[in-house]
């Protein structure tokens, strides 16, 4: 079994379009949750999103790539292309072969969807472009990104609802453990705010109606209702231990463990006593070996709804115990919105910089308490935390949970 570090992150966030900005709002308690400027959403009754701003891809893609590509390909090949040069590796210095991707993202070109089926309507059939397939589909992200950088090893999609870049972070970690590549690309990308991304999501009656930016996304506080869309990519560069240690590489942390399972009960609802999530949480801390006494901080899921802010408090007090109520647990989705499939990519970013700074982000907006939800969720500011073990948690419709466990790198 190999050891797998991290030793590249990148990031296109509502707080930011590098690591360093979004690490930098996140702990400064900056939201990034305004009101819609893609579109006219009046009519969708949603008036705010987490939106990505001041985008420029023009460093990475030229103007004919951009045109080629739905807007969630160019957040994850930016994200992807900040962790790579992060790590320092070149093309020249890696075998093709044994370098893969693998991405996750919940629904794909969503708006590059909506915008031809219009074209169709409009002017007919024949006028639909003829990048509309390789725009859309969900695989070109992790396609896009292994045809940048020449990456011939696996190259796959995880398709998990919001639990899609914790699984492909997962699944990424686990092809290095068992031997089958040195060098993996993963995390996850989004970009759904259009008017049928926001459309469906509030005939659902899963977003947060308010026009007050303070109080739409507000995990684990009483007066949760629906949650806030964001948009963006979280990359990690994954590597094999020895491999980067051999090029003299930074490593910023160690993926230990990976937890996957389902819940098998409802489409959009988790189990409300948290068991599987429980489950998933206790799966990822068996392969990192270690006790859950060991965690020091969480990462959690935390989308703002009731269901899942109640089920989500349920399973951590499960897996453990009375100690649930002393570790410090951050909602990063509070300042961001939910990035749906994006989400675990950038939250595990915040796994990694807690670990390395010795700071837990705070969970922004949280004023009124719930006696569903009495855990300690970090809501006066940014914290000093010990910890030499963190959880990220995304748990997605269909009951699908994903958790990996992630330790602080020391070079001893």
């Amino acid at each position: 079994m190999k050891r797998v570090v991290i030793t590249g992150m990148g990031a296109v966030t509502p707080l930011g379009n590098t690591v360093k900005e979004y690490w930098q709002n996140l702990v400064n308690g900056k939201l990034g949750i305004a009101k819609i400027t893609k579109f006219d959403s009046e009519d969708t009754g949603v008036a705010l999103a987490g939106e990505v701003k001041d985008f420029d891809p023009s460093e990475v893609l030229g103007r004919k790539e951009q045109k080629r590509m739905d807007l969630f390909s160019q957040y994850g090949l930016v994200a992807a292309m900040e962790a790579w040069n992060m790590s320092g590796l070149t093309k020249e210095s890696i075998d093709p072969k044994r370098f893969g991707v693998i991405v996750g993202s919940g629904i794909g070109g969503m708006t590059t969807l909506q915008d031809q089926v219009r074209v169709m309507d409009k002017k007919g059939a024949k006028r639909v472009t003829p990048f509309f397939v390789p725009m859309v589909i969900a695989n070109m992200a992790s396609g896009n990104i292994s045809i940048k950088l020449g990456a011939k090893g696996p190259s796959q999609t995880i398709v998990t609802a919001c639990a899609s870049a914790t699984n492909a972070i997962g699944e990424a970690f686990r092809t290095i453990k068992y031997g089958l590549a040195d060098m993996m690309i993963t995390g996850g990308t989004e970009a759904t705010i259009c008017e049928i991304g926001i459309a469906g999501f509030a005939a659902l009656s899963a977003l947060n109606t308010t026009e007050d930016p303070t109080r739409a996304s507000i995990p684990f506080d009483k007066e949760r209702h629906g949650f806030v869309m964001g948009e963006g990519a979280g990359m990690l560069m994954l590597e094999e231990l020895e491999h980067a240690q051999k090029r003299g590489a930074t490593i910023l942390g160690e993926i230990v463990g990976y937890g996957s399972n389902c819940d098998a009960s409802h489409m959009t609802a988790p189990l409300k006593d948290g068991s599987g999530a429980a489950d998933a949480i206790e799966l990822a801390l068996a392969e990192a070996a270690i006790d859950a006494s060991a965690v020091g901080y969480v990462n959690a899921h935390g989308t703002s709804t009731p269901a899942n802010d109640a089920a989500e408090t349920a399973a951590l007090k499960r897996v453990f115990g009375e100690r649930a109520h002393a570790i410090p647990i951050s909602s990063t989705k509070s300042m961001t919105g939910h990035l749906l499939g994006a989400a675990g990519g950038i939250e595990a970013i915040a796994c990694v910089k807690t670990l390395q700074e010795g700071l837990a982000h705070p969970t922004v907006g949280y004023k009124v308490a719930d006696p569903e939800c009495d855990l300690d969720y970090v809501t006066d500011g940014s914290r000093p935390v010990q910890a030499e073990y963190a959880i990220s948690n995304s748990f997605g419709f269909g009951g699908h949970n994903g958790v990996i466990c992630m330790k602080k790198w020391e070079e001893n």
